[in-house]
């Protein structure tokens, strides 16, 4: 039996980029604080980063269907039923944030 492999490995780099990206987004954000700059200004920056979360997020929950799903549902009906529930479980969590 082969180790599964995480349906996002294939595209680790970009997602590293764009987390990489957001964090230095998070520094613009404190630093605009400190700088007591506009408040519409930040808010504006706090959009752009909650965007580009919510992008990666949809994106990791696009590779866990059509990758770990799709290989569970291969395996067993029980595996299957697993891997849905994790997605719904992530899915609802993040539609709470």
């Amino acid at each position: 039996m082969t180790e599964h492999q995480h349906g996002y490995i294939q595209r680790k780099d970009d997602y590293l980029r764009r987390l990489r990206r957001i964090e230095g987004q998070a520094r613009g954000l404190q630093r605009m604080v400190e700088e007591e700059q506009y408040c519409i200004d930040i808010l504006t920056q706090v959009a752009a980063m909650t965007k580009a979360l919510q992008a990666v997020s949809i994106g990791l929950v696009e590779e866990h269907l059509s990758h770990c799903v799709v290989d569970a549902a291969r395996s067993s009906d029980a595996e299957a039923q697993e891997k849905i529930g994790e997605a719904v479980e992530a899915i609802t969590r993040l539609v709470r944030s």
